[in-house]
């Protein structure tokens, strides 16, 4: 193989991506490093491009779930070194602009001019090449890279830190969490499960989660929580009868393409709408499932334009909080790391396989058909570990 040259996962455009050729990353900036990827994820987030669900354009490079070893640094580099086995946050962030000084690492308005936010590849959050490659680049290193022990130990575990366990524990504190509450998830692949696990960790009394996939519900229930299958009847009515009563946190982990009673039709409020009458008053709400400004597929006019018809005024009557937004993934993952390490937690229960770079095209299909158990995929592009 050249090696000026590098296998990465191409997106083509609707329902197809390739395995290319691309030339290699180089260092850019002197505070960039080069990593070698040992582990990317594909990401229920990345079926939204796949798709074509999105603005993203054929030639864009996947991959926001990155980890791997420093080969290379900038002369601007100084807490990394070439060996260092680091994970990344999905999160692009300069670690200098105002919302980076507060901890607000998922709206860094340095990275991505006219968006809060950036991340590696993925449509309308910079000009970041994606991690479903043999290499990466990563920008402002030393303030992203977090480091991780030496050697092969909690590979897959780690590899979760870049986005769906942090996101999921995200989704908690956006619904101001407390231990001994009762906690409705609603969406029980990867993030859900994680918003679940996360509860699990955390001390709630009550965990509900909502899904129609009967491997993602046993999964749910594996981990001590209480599944739901919407398909059956309203969840809502079911979570209160087993309840007796409303929750008092719930958790969107569902997004915009959110489905009806019938499983198959699209009906983007039906979740928010389903959290709100599900959730005590002055109970929380929080809400990292992904909502966007603009669908092209929306079944409807107003959907369309990011504009979703929801109970405004029984999320008034109720007193209710509500928290929105991608998760801050530095806030969490050195102490979600160290868990990791100690123990208390192994979020890898959620990964269903692990493949090599050019398998990637059919795991995004059968990722997006939910068939053969496709979960949570890991990709190894430089081979097995």
């Amino acid at each position: 193989m050249n090696p000026n040259k590098m296998k990465a996962v191409h997106y083509e455009g609707p329902f197809k991506v390739s395995v290319k050729e691309i030339e290699t990353p180089t260092i850019q900036h002197p505070d960039d490093a080069i990593i070698k990827v040992t582990t990317a994820a594909i990401c229920g987030s990345d079926l939204h491009m796949y798709q074509g669900r999105t603005a993203a354009e054929a030639g864009l490079v996947f991959g926001h779930e990155n980890m791997g070893i420093v080969v290379e640094t900038g002369p601007g580099v100084t807490l990394l070194k070439e060996g260092d086995r680091i994970v990344l946050p999905f999160n692009v962030a300069d670690g200098r602009c105002r919302n980076c000084e507060e901890g607000r690492t998922a709206f860094c308005t340095g990275v991505n001019p006219g968006f809060a936010g950036g991340a590696y590849g993925y449509v309308s959050m910079g000009p970041y090449q994606g991690g479903q490659a043999q290499y990466l680049r990563v920008p402002y290193a030393d303030f992203n890279a977090l480091k991780l022990p030496e050697g092969k130990e909690h590979e897959a575990d780690f590899a979760l830190l870049a986005d769906i366990f942090p996101t999921g524990w995200h989704g908690l504190v956006l619904a101001g969490f407390k231990p001994g509450e009762s906690v409705a998830v609603f969406g029980a692949g990867p993030v859900g499960l994680m918003a679940a696990y996360s509860a699990v960790i955390r001390g709630a009394s009550r965990i509900f989660v909502v899904d129609k996939v009967p491997e993602r519900l046993e999964a749910a229930k594996k981990i001590g929580c209480t599944p739901v299958d919407f398909t059956e009847s309203d969840p809502v009515e079911q979570i209160i009868k087993m309840n007796d009563g409303m929750v008092d946190r719930a958790v969107d982990a569902v997004g915009y393409q959110a489905v009806d009673s019938s499983g198959s039709k699209e009906k983007p409020n039906v979740v928010l709408d389903q959290l709100i009458r599900v959730t005590r008053p002055t109970g929380g709400l929080g809400i990292p499932g992904l909502y966007v400004p603009a669908d092209p597929g929306a079944p409807d006019a107003q959907s369309k334009e990011g504009q979703i018809l929801i109970s405004f005024g029984k999320l008034f009557e109720k007193g209710l909080s509500l928290g929105t937004g991608q998760c801050n993934v530095k806030s969490y993952n050195r102490y979600l790391r160290d868990l990791i390490i100690a123990g208390r937690a192994k979020p890898s229960f959620v990964v269903s396989h692990e493949i090599n770079i050019d398998d990637v095209p059919g795991a995004y299909e059968k990722f997006d058909k939910r068939i053969d158990g496709y979960t949570k995929v890991l990709i190894h592009p430089n081979g097995p570990l």
